[in-house]
């Protein structure tokens, strides 16, 4: 079972239609049982970290997430599922956030449009499984105003450039996570989901 995390916020529907194109029926649920059933989870988001971390604290989500995480098991974080990821966020004021990655969150530096919003390359740093047959610097669909800075660098798979080199995808072992939006992403985003999803088919 492939589940997508509903706490009252998220890009569902169009996540949702992203893998049913792949041929996967996913479950939509808040239900923090589901996610100890779960072959991967996929993690959803728009909005302020702060509000994710209460609805997710509300629905008794935290703990099963970060278990699920540190298990090893797959996981993908979208946009505000990235970046919750980290120990905490400067947006609003500081934000503890579910601590699996060390490091925080940052407001993107002024001199640019705030939110980032649209299209921009994505630079591949090093090899891995959720890049296969994209190429480097392909497109992919932001939409955000902060953005994650780990402490070990070496958890950075991907660069974007919008007046700072912005983190734009994670990876490390069977977590991936991504500051842009794959489901709104075309083709190149359809290959990231279709690739992660084959980690799980080779038991990854």
């Amino acid at each position: 079972m492939i589940v997508i995390v509903d706490y009252g916020a998220g890009n569902l529907r169009s996540v949702t239609n992203a893998l049913v194109r792949l041929g996967y029926q996913p479950k939509i649920t808040g239900r923090p049982q589901d996610l100890s059933n779960a072959r991967a989870v996929i993690l959803p988001g728009v909005g302020a970290a702060a509000d994710t971390m209460i609805n997710l604290n509300q629905l008794g989500l935290i703990d099963p997430i970060r278990r699920f995480i540190t298990d090893g098991r797959p996981f993908f974080g979208v946009c505000m599922g990235l970046q919750i990821l980290f120990t905490g966020t400067e947006e609003g004021g500081w934000h503890e956030c579910l601590n699996v990655i060390p490091g925080q969150v940052k407001k993107l530096p002024d001199g640019q449009k705030i939110p980032h919003i649209g299209w921009n390359q994505v630079k591949q740093q090093r090899d891995h499984p959720v890049f296969s047959g994209i190429p480097d610097e392909a497109n992919f669909y932001f939409v955000h105003s902060y953005y994650g800075e780990p402490e070990d660098k070496r958890l950075i798979a991907g660069e974007t450039e919008y007046g700072t080199t912005i983190c734009s995808v994670i990876a490390r072992e069977n977590m991936v996570a991504t500051q842009f939006h794959p489901e709104k992403s075309g083709e190149s985003g359809l290959k990231m989901y279709h690739n992660f999803l084959k980690l799980i088919a080779k038991g990854s």
